[in-house]
C-alpha cells in the first residue's frame, strides 16, 4: 500500500469548504459569492479572507459561501428532505 503526500501553498488566509468523497461533478455547481471558486490544487472550494474583508457585508458573504457549498455538497450525496427534516 502505498501513501502520497501532497503539499499545497495557501499564500493568504481563506475560507475552505469540501465534500469527502468527492461527489461527481462537485467542482463544477456554482456557487455564491463570485469571489469563491473551486481550487484543483486543494479540492475544494475557497473564499479569500480579502473579498470577505472588502465586502459591504462580510456576514453575509460568508454566510452565502457556507449555504451555496452545503447546498452543493447535500444535494449530491444526500436525500435532502431527509436531512433537514
Amino acid at each position: 500500500m502505498a501513501f502520497g503526500l501532497v503539499v499545497v501553498l495557501v499564500t493568504e488566509p481563506i475560507f475552505y469548504s469540501y465534500a469527502y468523497p468527492e461527489p461527481e461533478k462537485f467542482r463544477d455547481y456554482p456557487i455564491q459569492p463570485q469571489e469563491a471558486f473551486y481550487s484543483t490544487d486543494l479540492k475544494e472550494f475557497v473564499l479569500p479572507c480579502t473579498a470577505v474583508q472588502q465586502a459591504e457585508d462580510p456576514d453575509a458573504i460568508v454566510l452565502a459561501f457556507f449555504q451555496s457549498t452545503y447546498e452543493v455538497a447535500a444535494l449530491a450525496t444526500c436525500d435532502r428532505a431527509a436531512l433537514e427534516r
